[in-house]
């Protein structure tokens, strides 16, 4: 059975839609299953995206492609020098 991947933006509504539905009386296991994830799905979700707003979701996704961006530039930037390096010790 495959699994459902949910988008950040989904995460987010869903967390709120079971803050709702406990707010109202409802028990928080209850609401979790009624959204129809795992316990442990959603405090994992809440750890992550807990208190997040739309404009901060994007923000978080923008810095996200940024690092890796970054990271595949200096992983880029080492692989350059060890190469330069080598050639200029002379050990070809």
């Amino acid at each position: 059975m495959a699994r459902k991947r949910y988008k950040p933006e989904e995460i987010v509504s869903l967390l709120r839609r079971a803050e709702v539905l406990h707010g109202r009386g409802m028990a928080m296991a209850a609401a979790i299953r009624q959204l129809g994830i795992s316990e442990v799905t959603f405090y994992r979700w809440r750890k992550e995206y807990g208190g997040m707003s739309g404009d901060q979701l994007r923000r978080l996704k923008e810095l996200e492609k940024e690092n890796e961006r970054l990271r595949r530039a200096v992983s880029d930037l080492t692989l350059d020098k060890q190469i330069l390096k080598e050639a200029a010790g002379g050990n070809f």
